[in-house]
């Protein structure tokens, strides 16, 4: 993978790249949009609580995949409200502290999801 930084933009402000291309030949990655959801059923309180249960799960998505956080491309999402902003944005930098090639990443602010304790939902594009 090769990040995609041209000169002359404004460079990334937080933890992504503006762009990131696939090697040739890549197979493609995608998860659903993952919620704060542990594997017991409970939903913790707190954008990052609820963030780091959506990064473990797409952790065990790209392991199924026989790839890793390294493989990501994109990262997509979504918070409920700016005051969650920042947990995710914890939550997200832990996430990948370690990866060489930050992913391209858009996040929005949406009026709610399936249920209202929800406040993170998190969705990645992998090459393999």
């Amino acid at each position: 993978m090769r990040p995609l930084a041209p000169a002359t933009i404004a460079p990334p402000f937080a933890r992504y790249s503006h762009g990131v291309i696939a090697p040739k030949g890549a197979q493609l990655i995608a998860s659903s949009g993952q919620l704060g959801l542990a594997q017991d059923g409970t939903v913790p309180e707190g954008a990052e609580a609820q963030a780091d249960i959506c990064f473990a799960n797409i952790d065990a998505i790209l392991a199924e995949a026989g790839a890793g956080r390294g493989a990501v491309l994109r990262l997509n999402a979504y918070v409920t409200d700016r005051a969650h902003m920042a947990g995710y944005m914890a939550a997200r930098d832990r996430w990948l502290s370690d990866v060489a090639v930050l992913p391209a990443s858009t996040l929005m602010i949406v009026s709610g999801f399936t249920r209202p304790e929800f406040v993170v939902e998190i969705e990645v594009l992998a090459a393999l």
